[in-house]
């Protein structure tokens, strides 16, 4: 029997169980990175139960929202009388302020519109939808706004996400890097309100919580701040 036709045999042999065993394992890594993608995908496009945007169908273009004139009143009286005193923002109240907004927005290709906030104990959950070459993304911003000892106001962003994908560190790196650039490139006012609370939510940077009241000679500062179950309940304090 000729011994190189049996090797050769051999090795062939040998050659296809080793092809077959690398189809095998390419096929099961195949499969591990598509059940992998099809979980990021599902993840991303996972719409939270709690969102519950206002419809603006039935909103007059430019009409201002009734509650937002019933806090600005409030606000105002309360400063006139010069000493402390309490205001509460209902979640419904707040919805339909921020659903007459300008929407939606674009900002480097990304439509963002629907906005909705939901409020539990702590935590001030800030959504809307995101379009991104019309594929829709639910965004979630869970905020824990804090005053510290020193009187200063943290708008904690304790989770962004993006469905139900936690995103929060990647956002932050790219949150800054964002502020960083625009007040490096553009005029901005780094005293107005605006300004500080973008600084406090991109940059984690404390502010004096000092607001306009509608009269000149009055502002108010916000001394207490405490987030409920459907309610945003604000001590605040006339500073003349």
């Amino acid at each position: 029997m000729d011994s190189s036709k049996t090797e050769k045999r051999e090795t062939e042999t040998d050659s296809a169980h080793v092809g077959k065993k690398r189809l095998k394992k390419l096929a099961i890594w195949l499969f591990v990175d598509l059940c992998v993608a099809a979980l990021v995908i599902g993840l991303l496009l996972y719409r939270p139960g709690r969102y519950d945007p206002v419809s603006p169908a039935g909103f007059k273009p430019g009409q201002v929202s009734p509650y937002l004139t019933h806090l600005s009143s409030a606000i105002y009286n309360g400063a006139q009388l010069g000493e402390a005193f309490d205001v509460v923002l209902s979640e419904e109240g707040i919805n339909d302020m921020i659903a007459r907004g300008d929407w939606p927005r674009e900002n480097e290709g990304v439509m963002l519109y629907a906005p909705a906030a939901v409020l539990e104990p702590g935590i001030a959950a800030l959504m809307g939808t995101a379009n991104v070459r019309g594929m829709e993304f639910i965004v979630t911003i869970e905020l824990n706004p804090e005053i510290d000892s020193d009187g200063l106001l943290h708008l904690k962003v304790e989770k962004l996400k993006v469905g139900a994908m936690n995103v929060t560190p990647l956002a932050r790196l790219m949150a800054r890097k964002m502020y960083a650039e625009r007040t490096a490139s553009e005029l901005v006012d780094m005293d107005a309100w605006q300004t500080k609370v973008a600084a406090s939510l991109l940059n984690d940077e404390p502010f004096e919580p000092i607001f306009p009241t509608g009269d000149k000679k009055v502002d108010v500062r916000v001394q207490e701040i405490a987030i409920e179950k459907g309610n945003v309940r604000l001590r605040l304090i006339p500073i003349m």
